[in-house]
């Protein structure tokens, strides 16, 4: 038991302190400075330390430094502990989905499975959607407890978007439950190991094209990021974290990153096969000619998990070129982008996937 315990903390401290934190806070440099390339600009890199600045990386600690010395205002006629907990219930969220989601396959070490996932639960997929919507209960808290009638508009605004297009989300997800027959997110990426004729791989993305046009969107508008950032309507100076500052602001921020990341690895896993690198078996590559290319399992395991962490960070920066690319959403426009264009194609593609399969 206490072998097990310490394997489960062990997981937990990976996940956090390589895959999420360090790829959220660095997607706070590359944000900057992918939309100063697009933009034609140099970005953020003024911060140094002994006259080095590293293509602006030092930002990141200047940020940090000074989000956290300025001042934590309350407004007088706030409720304090509501707005005080609020940031945390949307890190909570965002962070505990990750835990249910493999990062490679299970490896052996002294005679013992080992899976890397923190937690193999038979209802992962349920996990992630019960998880995945908490983060509303962040953004009516804070917009509530500010006792400013522009937080809470913006905060009506989150919950008019988020119920629309997690509605549309979960309809996607059942499209590929009903292929792979499993809720277990281990078993969906294991299915997507197979290929059709020995060369095409049975990725989400192939299995359920429209599953993957409708979750994409929808789960960015789950993040409350451009074209669907209607709660955050800066130009409107409303918003659901308007009265924040300090580090409780910062903290709203780096919640959104984080829902990048582990939105970019839902991604991965549920359409583009997870850990999975099309053609590699346990033995090697087995190519649909026939050739192999027998490899070491550890490097077959190195292969897999970094095919894993290079699809995170491809959806991640697809998410960062979407959010310079496209203007904001009206939001008429986006409410009915949700109830009445996107909610009839998902409904569509679960009948003609339960179709499919039981034909």
């Amino acid at each position: 038991m206490l072998t097990l315990i310490l394997i489960s903390l062990a997981k937990v401290v990976a996940i956090l302190l390589v895959i999420i934190l360090p790829l959220a806070t660095l997607l706070t440099w590359v944000e900057r400075k992918q939309s100063a390339v697009m933009q034609d600009r140099l970005g953020a890199n003024r911060a140094d330390i002994l006259g080095l600045r590293v293509w602006g990386l030092f930002n990141i600690i200047a940020d940090g430094i000074k989000s956290f010395s300025k001042e934590d205002w309350v407004p007088p006629f706030a409720n304090r502990f509501l707005f005080n907990i609020a940031p945390f219930v949307g890190l909570f969220a965002a962070m505990v989905t990750f835990a249910v989601i493999p990062f490679g396959p299970p490896i052996h070490i002294a005679g013992q499975e080992i899976a890397l996932q923190v937690a193999d639960l038979n209802v992962g997929f349920l996990y992630i959607l019960a998880f995945g919507s908490m983060g509303v209960y962040s953004v009516v808290l804070a917009g509530w407890s500010s006792n400013n009638k522009y937080a809470q508009l913006g905060a009506m605004r989150g919950i008019s978007q988020m119920i629309s297009y997690e509605v549309v989300l979960g309809l996607a997800l059942v499209g590929v439950v009903l292929v792979h027959g499993s809720v277990r997110l281990p078993d969906i990426v294991a299915g997507q190991g197979e290929h059709w004729f020995g060369w095409i791989p049975k990725w989400g993305v192939f299995t359920q094209p429209l599953a993957f046009l409708l979750f994409l969107p929808a789960a960015i508008a789950e993040t409350k990021r451009v074209p669907f950032d209607i709660p955050e309507g800066e130009s409107e100076i409303i918003g659901y974290n308007l009265e924040y500052s300090g580090a409780k602001f910062a903290l709203f921020l780096l919640g959104e990153f984080i829902e990048i990341v582990v939105l970019s690895a839902l991604l991965a896993t549920l359409f583009f096969g997870g850990w999975q690198v099309p053609w590699l078996a346990d033995s090697g590559f087995v190519f649909g000619n026939g050739a192999t290319v027998e490899m070491a399992p550890l490097v077959v395991t190195v292969l897999r998990i970094a095919s894993f962490l290079l699809k995170v960070v491809f959806f991640c920066w697809l998410q960062l070129l979407i959010r310079w690319t496209l203007p904001r959403f009206r939001f008429d426009h986006l409410l009915r982008l949700g109830w009445r264009e996107m909610l009839p194609l998902a409904l569509l593609n679960v009948v003609v996937t339960a179709f499919v399969m039981l034909s």
